[in-house]
């Protein structure tokens, strides 16, 4: 659908033909040059939220949880407006974002652990406190920016799949991620009932729940960073599956990449459509399509 649907609209007949290399010369430079790579960056940040949503509401122990919870999302955006603000190109912008989430991710990480040991909660109150300082800081650069840059600065922070022309990074990261996490499966259905009890089943905490931050915190990283801060995938699908499925990591970590996928890829496809030849950034319908969902949801559940 996302290969066929736009302001230019290509048949089932068509599409086919432009798939096994014939066809109009603008249906292959429509499929191949833009709709394939942004849809199949769509897909793959969806599934690279939605798989760390899953992971942090397991770390957490909280099924509200969030990727952006623990202001990874608040770094990557300010390395990102830092680098728009500078007038630096697209790849320095993808990779100062990359900085500000690694930059987050190591702030939180630190300062949660102290002089101890660190905790869901205190993980979880570290990372709200951080990405409420990176939110003030955002403001201070959306003030301080020239009017012509601040309709690209805002749209990537309401979530904008325009500039993802190459999909590589992101599926690089989510398919050796995914298969990392999937024998991991059984040891998450424990630590989810507590620390304790899996400590007293055998299962090595904290050596997991420092992996499954650092992956989590990579898979969210990676996201931002092709797509600028898209939010509800990552909190809506986990909590979706959970309700229909149960909840066995082993099938809601598969199942969260591709119903996430498969979100954000119907979102994005609609994000250019819906008042085409104007594109809306993609933040905004999962917003539209996660807030009635999740609270629907929340009424429908014990």
């Amino acid at each position: 659908m996302a290969l066929a649907v736009g302001s230019v609209s290509i048949s089932l007949d068509e599409l086919l033909a432009v798939l096994s290399g014939e066809g109009q010369i603008l249906h292959h430079e429509l499929v191949f040059s833009l709709r394939a790579p942004r849809a199949l960056s769509a897909f793959a940040t969806g599934g690279l939220l939605a798989l760390a949503g899953a992971l942090m509401q397991v770390l957490l122990r909280n099924p509200l949880a969030d990727p952006y919870v623990l202001g990874i999302s608040g770094g990557a955006a300010v390395g990102a407006l830092l680098a728009m603000l500078l007038g630096l190109g697209t790849a320095l912008v993808s990779g100062s974002a990359f900085l500000g989430a690694l930059l987050s991710t190591v702030l939180v990480f630190g300062l949660a652990q102290g002089r101890g040991s660190w905790t869901p909660a205190r993980l979880l109150l570290t990372g709200v406190v951080i990405a409420a300082g990176w939110g003030a800081v955002v403001t201070f650069l959306l003030t301080l920016s020239p009017t012509e840059k601040l309709p690209g600065m805002l749209y990537w922070l309401m979530g904008d799949l325009s500039y993802a022309d190459s999909p590589l990074a992101a599926w690089v990261v989510l398919i050796p991620v995914l298969l990392l996490t999937l024998p991991l499966g059984r040891s998450l259905n424990v630590l989810a009932r507590g620390q304790l009890q899996a400590a007293a089943l055998g299962v090595a905490v904290k050596p997991l729940e420092w992996g499954v931050y650092a992956l989590a915190s990579l898979l969210t990283a990676v996201a931002v960073t092709t797509a600028g801060s898209v939010g509800f995938v990552g909190l809506i699908v986990p909590h979706m599956l959970r309700l229909v499925l149960g909840n066995d990591q082993r099938l809601i970590l598969p199942a969260s990449v591709l119903a996430g996928g498969a979100l954000l890829t119907v979102a994005d496809t609609l994000a250019r459509t819906l008042m085409a030849p104007e594109q809306l950034p993609v933040g905004v319908i999962t917003a539209l399509l996660g807030v009635p969902t999740f609270l629907f949801l929340l009424y429908r559940s014990r």
